[in-house]
């Protein structure tokens, strides 16, 4: 693995590429991104995908990746530009592409505005509201788990946002008006350590979920876009915005081993199927 770090105005973009480049058998390189996880979310794919030069990053302001504009927010259009970047400093020409939850996002941003970019983009769902029926109570449902953080710290938030993610189906009112979730209850911690940055709790990457896909480009881009789902998560919030997506996109939905984590190892405690979902993310992508 070499790390390399990409030098732009406003900010320093690190990024590792594991294998040579330009590669051994003439496959695309295999990009793999996340929001908000950074590269070290990818660990257990990469050595499970040896075969194949992958490449991972930390996205601007998030592990290695220190911005230089002043900025806090997380757009997925601004994300996208950085993961253009890199793709041209890696000079081996359009890549295959992994990009799970927030990253996905990104990377629908990607292949909007620049095609060439993207070979197939496998996308794991991506969180965006408005291909719900249900949009506006799934905000309404968001700003009561940051008003949980924002008001009694990271497990309040927290668990809120397990409780909204792991709700089955549509929000309802019935939903919206249960009493906040007992951080204990979710083994969260009950204390306050005072920060209210964390990029999934704060409204700092609100624009990650309100995003609006510009779905005729994508429908009309040479890209091959195969939306993602693990069986796991089909009722669940991320579960559901894939189907509909995919729905919108004119396709199904590809069912993956496993949940939103499923290609992580035990490493951050959330451990999935790493090695049935290589299996099957390789399968994908060696379709014709």
């Amino acid at each position: 693995m070499t790390q390399h770090t990409l030098e732009l105005p406003d900010v320093d973009l690190v990024y590792d590429v594991h294998g040579p480049l330009p590669t051994k058998d003439g496959r695309p390189p295999l990009m793999m991104i996340g929001q908000p996880m950074d590269a070290s979310g990818f660990q257990a794919q990469v050595k499970l995908l040896g075969d194949r030069t992958v490449v991972t990053y930390d996205p601007r302001g998030l592990g290695r990746s220190v911005r230089k504009d002043g900025g806090v927010t997380n757009e997925p259009d601004l994300q996208a530009e950085d993961v253009h970047a890199i793709i041209e400093a890696l000079g081996a020409g359009p890549v295959d592409m992994f990009a799970s939850s927030g990253g996905a996002v990104s990377a629908l941003a990607l292949v909007t505005a620049h095609p060439q970019d993207v070979v197939t983009l496998v996308a794991h769902e991506p969180p965006i509201d408005c291909v719900l029926p249900d949009a506006e109570a799934v905000h309404r449902a968001r700003i009561a788990c940051t008003r949980a953080y924002q008001e009694r710290g990271w497990g309040a938030g927290m668990a809120a946002f397990v409780a909204m993610t792991s709700w089955e189906g549509e929000v309802t009112e019935e939903f919206l008006a249960q009493p906040a979730p007992d951080p204990a209850a979710f083994g969260m911690p009950t204390e306050d350590d005072g920060s209210r940055n964390d990029p999934l709790l704060s409204e700092l990457s609100w624009a990650v979920p309100l995003y609006e896909p510009d779905l005729e480009a994508l429908k009309a881009s040479p890209t091959r876009i195969v939306v993602a789902v693990g069986e796991e998560s089909l009722k669940g919030y991320t579960g559901r915005t894939a189907l509909a997506l995919a729905e919108k996109l004119g396709q199904q939905a590809t069912v993956f081993p496993s949940h939103h984590g499923g290609f992580m190892g035990g490493e951050f405690g959330y451990a999935g199927q790493p090695e049935a979902f290589a299996a099957t993310l390789r399968e994908v992508l060696d379709r014709p």
